[in-house]
């Protein structure tokens, strides 16, 4: 990551470090984004964090798999992590990414999952995650039936990105 900020920003680039060197080099082009494009690192371990703390722009962890309190207790964590290395904690950008399962109606019958339910509940949920800080997410239909529809695919992430305006 710290050669990559080098290439990106640097004008010439030498590096020489115990698994990559890289001799005086002029390397282009540079990107668009200034300094250089955002660096997001998932994972959820104490290393991982410590690795976004020093080296990173953010996070980019995968909501709903667990309880959003858990996600929140972990960005907690992250900022503190960052306030004890005496870095700004909200320079620390935090993104998600979900796969919300909709489902027609609510069932009251078994307790439910984040990002799982009607439009409104995965609304509201989708909210939670903006009270955490994190701005922005990503919908990943992949895992759920209606990735297999376009159609459908592109009307239910309509419907949730209302919420996540």
């Amino acid at each position: 990551m710290q050669i990559l900020k080098r290439i990106w920003t640097d004008e010439v680039v030498e590096f020489r470090g115990r698994l990559y060197s890289i001799p005086a080099s002029k390397i282009g082009p540079k990107p668009v984004q200034k300094p250089h494009p955002t660096m997001l690192l998932g994972g959820f371990s104490p290393k991982t964090f410590s690795r976004i703390v020093n080296y990173a722009d953010g996070w980019i962890p995968v909501a709903g798999f667990g309880p959003l309190e858990q996600l929140e207790q972990a960005i907690n964590g992250l900022r503190e992590g960052a306030r004890k290395a005496n870095k700004d904690p909200s320079k620390i950008r935090v993104f998600a990414l979900t796969y919300p399962t909709v489902i027609d109606s609510s069932s009251s019958a078994q307790q439910r999952l984040p990002m799982t339910g009607t439009v409104d509940q995965i609304g509201t949920d989708i909210n939670q995650t903006k009270a955490m800080g994190i701005e922005h997410i990503i919908f990943g239909h992949a895992f759920s039936p209606i990735g297999q529809d376009m159609k459908t695919m592109i009307e239910i992430t309509k419907q949730l990105a209302r919420f996540a305006k």
